[in-house]
């Protein structure tokens, strides 16, 4: 560990010797015309909860041109985003292809007024590394993060200390806004958003009239996996709630995720005595559409409840170890519920009655 730690200093000093910049502490920007964000550190989730950060560049600067580096992780989620006008997935593992490292190369030689590098629950060399090595006028990046030194700091000319602790219970979409607010870039718009087509609601449409016939009846979707075990809700909880709804309601259900649920998927089809669609294996956006449709969504804590937080449909979000005031999507029909760390301590009725209160506005 230790010498890990001197070999990594070495590192840094290095780069600090031949790539750091003089801070400037003028929260002057100018009036940017071309703005480059650099979010290739993080998950899809974290991504669609913080489009906020997107929103307010286009607001503070309406006709700046924004581009986005974003990671094979998380650029689903902003395809068709209308706040970018160009998006460049940066992929660690193409780049000693000549004709990927000239595009990279092209992407950052280009002229930019700003780079923005923003952080929220961690702080990535790369993206700073990126940032710098852009063809940026001034760059802002995070100085700290809840009082960890950066120790790439030095890479950007306007550095702001990052501190969750001020605020514990702020949302994602407030926080990571910080590392802009100094300079006056800022929205009161914190909702999240995907950009789908009408090909993609041509697709729902077509998915729903499978599951059930006419405008009769609820369609509820459902999130029943979770890339981390302790966000995973019980799957008889979630065949319990199902009956009820089901029982009361008379709802057509669907599910959705990809190969990776289908242990999860099969379990849930093989303790039902109803039919359920799958919606399995889908562009993020045609999920997007799917859920826009629906009446309401009940999810874990995962990526696919950042996905329905972007549309106008009610939701139900079941919270484990995390804190749903930082993640949970934002909105007025956006309920979350929470007991303890232990997911399953929300119990079935928990979440059938805040399902209720829901449908009986329906």
């Amino acid at each position: 560990m230790a010498a890990n730690n001197i070999f990594s200093n070495l590192i840094y000093s290095l780069f600090k010797r031949i790539l750091a910049v003089p801070e400037n502490k003028s929260l002057d920007l100018g009036k940017p015309e071309k703005v480059l964000l650099v979010r290739q550190h993080n998950q899809l989730g974290d991504m669609l909860a913080g489009v906020s950060i997107l929103r307010a560049v286009k607001e503070t600067y309406p006709g700046c041109s924004l581009t986005v580096i974003v990671s094979p992780e998380n650029y689903l989620g902003l395809v068709k985003n209308k706040y970018i006008d160009k998006l460049f997935v940066f992929d660690k593992k193409k780049i000693f292809i000549p004709s990927y490292f000239s595009e990279l190369l092209k992407l950052l030689r280009e002229s930019y007024d700003v780079a923005i590098v923003p952080v929220t629950v961690s702080i990535s060399f790369t993206s700073n590394l990126l940032a710098r090595l852009a063809n940026a006028k001034t760059r802002i990046g995070p100085l700290c993060l809840n009082g960890k030194e950066n120790k790439s700091y030095f890479l950007f000319d306007r550095r702001v200390a990052i501190d969750w602790r001020k605020h514990p219970d702020a949302n994602v979409a407030d926080i990571i806004l910080d590392i802009v607010r100094p300079f006056g870039i800022s929205t009161n718009n914190y909702l999240s958003e995907i950009t789908f087509s009408n090909k993609d609601i041509e697709t729902a449409q077509k998915f729903i009239s499978g599951i059930k016939s006419g405008n009769d009846g609820l369609v509820i979707g459902l999130h029943v996996g979770a890339g981390k075990i302790p966000n995973r809700w019980s799957l008889d909880k979630y065949v319990a709630l199902m009956e009820k709804l089901n029982k009361n309601y008379g709802a057509k259900f669907y599910l959705t995720g990809t190969t990776s649920d289908k242990e999860e998927i099969d379990y849930i089809k093989s303790k039902t005595a109803f039919t359920t669609g799958l919606f399995i294996n889908k562009q993020i956006t045609e999920v997007a559409a799917l859920i826009s449709l629906s009446d309401l969504f009940v999810s874990n804590d995962t990526g696919i409840m950042h996905v329905a937080g972007t549309t106008n449909t009610p939701q139900v979000s079941i919270f484990g170890p995390t804190n749903p005031f930082n993640w949970a999507p934002v909105g007025s029909n956006k309920l979350f519920i929470r007991k303890s760390e232990m997911i399953d301590d929300v119990t079935v009725d928990d979440v059938y009655e805040l399902c209720v209160s829901i449908l009986r506005e329906k």
